[in-house]
């Protein structure tokens, strides 16, 4: 982006409650579900049928907000939202307008959290995005286009859904990509929502505007919509704010409008000129009572968990890994549950979690399995480590046996028993081993007495070849060293 021109950002993100049934029905909430098998009077919106609030959404969304540093409201309330259109089988939703239930709040965001390749450029380390408001209000019904017409699944309708509205505070692409990674993150560590978005638990709505560097006044904004990953935001963001930028370089203006990114074409457009909060006429819903907070907060507050920046912190602190390396972990739930459990029983837990970023993480990627499929359970790995760092194998060895545990799931100690690789770490046995490869080694020893220390390993070499790799590697640099210093 040009350096005259200052992009101005909003997110509206749409966040699918885990609840086991919809905001003001019985039905259940399903994903993948015969298409209009879960619906009932209320979510198809027959006359007559009466909404029933969910109180575990209430709950849910205090627990969001606690979460994210929000006011809770002391009282909300449910209005109605009008329009028409064909996935809304009432002609208005119910939502949430003047009396949201959270107020203010943001969401910290951290160098991880950014796009790979935008880690080190980072222009506003450690930024926090301002929370608007969170509000709640029912899902719509899911639309399928095709060449011959289009079907609508009502199975969707009336799922609980939470809209998370951000201040205007990002500036830039990479920002929104971190704001929507923890956003995505802090959801799933509270249990709020599992978040997958390729499930539609987790949409986005951008807003975004340019203007010249030097002006107050904010250029126009222009939402962007069918947003399905993260990394779509990022790429609809790079191609939009260039394209607004270039209109205004041309003299043309922009208008408020509405525009969909086509990411096979790598492109937004448009797709309708866009309504202000007035068009929708909102009026309280006559069929539902305000809620008084109070009890809903005080049970959220027992549900609260640790969040990802304070488990990062602690991961640090109580076991010794790197930043980055509390990062890594910490920003995967399941991974970090996964280090957790290995490193209990562990000498140097800093060792586990090498083994885990590493070894575990490629193996996984190479058969493309999740850490929950994991074929090698976290006291197993333990046990590996433990082996390693007590001497009885040696860290060669642990890749072998890493790589046979990972295919036949068989304990470690078991396999170093099965192939016979227990480590030798007897002294005289390895003092043995240490004077052959001397007296093989004339030109090795002669090199390092006169001054060449690396000469050292050409014998450490001829040690390990005679021992079959199985001598205690620090013990022979121990007793070469010693040996040759006479």
């Amino acid at each position: 982006m040009p350096q005259d021109y200052i992009a101005t950002i909003g997110l509206e993100v749409h966040v699918q409650l885990k609840t086991r049934s919809k905001m003001f029905c019985g039905c259940r909430v399903e994903y993948g579900a015969e298409p209009n098998t879960n619906v009932c009077p209320v979510c198809l919106g027959m006359p007559g049928a009466l909404p029933v609030m969910n109180e575990e959404a209430l709950r849910l969304t205090a627990l969001a907000g606690l979460m994210l540093g929000c006011e809770i409201a002391p009282r909300c309330k449910f209005d109605r939202k009008n329009y028409f259109y064909p996935d809304m089988p009432k002609n208005y939703q119910i939502s949430q307008y003047d009396l949201p239930i959270c107020l203010n709040g943001a969401v910290p965001l951290h160098d991880l959290a950014y796009p790979k390749d935008a880690q080190k450029t980072i222009a506003t380390p450690d930024k926090k995005i301002r929370l608007t408001r969170i509000h709640l209000e029912e899902d719509v019904a899911k639309s399928f286009h095709s060449e011959h017409g289009t079907g609508i699944d009502f199975n969707r309708a009336g799922t609980p859904l939470m809209e998370i509205v951000s201040e205007p505070d990002i500036a830039s692409a990479e920002e929104a990509f971190a704001y929507l990674t923890v956003l995505q993150q802090v959801m799933i560590y509270g249990g709020v929502s599992d978040a997958d978005m390729e499930k539609g638990q987790l949409r986005c709505d951008v807003n975004v505007s340019v203007r010249p560097v030097g002006t107050e006044k904010w250029g126009t904004k222009i939402e962007l919509k069918n947003l399905n990953t993260i990394s779509g935001v990022r790429r609809a963001l790079i191609f939009e704010i260039p394209r607004q930028i270039a209109v205004l370089e041309a003299g043309g203006t922009l208008d408020q409008e509405t525009r969909r990114w086509d990411d096979a074409r790598g492109e937004t457009v448009l797709m309708r000129i866009k309504e202000s909060a007035h068009d929708y006429r909102y009026f309280p819903d006559p069929d539902l009572l305000p809620v008084e907070t109070s009890e809903l907060v005080a049970s959220a507050r027992t549900r609260l968990p640790e969040l990802p920046w304070e488990k990062r912190a602690r991961f640090t602190a109580d076991y010794g890994v790197s930043s980055y390396d509390a990062g890594v972990l910490a920003n995967d739930l399941a991974l970090a549950r996964y280090f957790e459990t290995a490193a209990k029983g562990a000498k140097k837990p800093k060792n586990v979690a090498n083994w885990i970023l590493n070894d575990l993480q490629s193996a996984l990627s190479a058969e493309s399995l999740a850490i929950s499929d994991c074929p090698i359970p976290p006291e197993a790995l333990d046990e590996l480590v433990n082996l390693i760092d007590s001497g009885a194998i040696n860290g060669k060895q642990g890749k072998d046996v890493f790589a046979e545990m990972f295919t036949t799931r068989k304990p470690a100690a078991v396999i170093v028993k099965e192939r016979g690789l227990e480590q030798v770490s007897d002294t005289g046995a390895i003092e043995a081993f240490c004077d052959q490869a001397i007296a093989n080694s004339e030109r090795a020893v002669a090199e390092y007495k006169a001054g060449k220390i690396a000469a050292i390993n050409a014998i450490k070499g001829q040690v390990m070849k005679l021992s079959k790799g199985q001598a205690n590697i620090q013990l022979v640099s121990e007793i070469l060293e010693r040996k040759l210093a006479g």
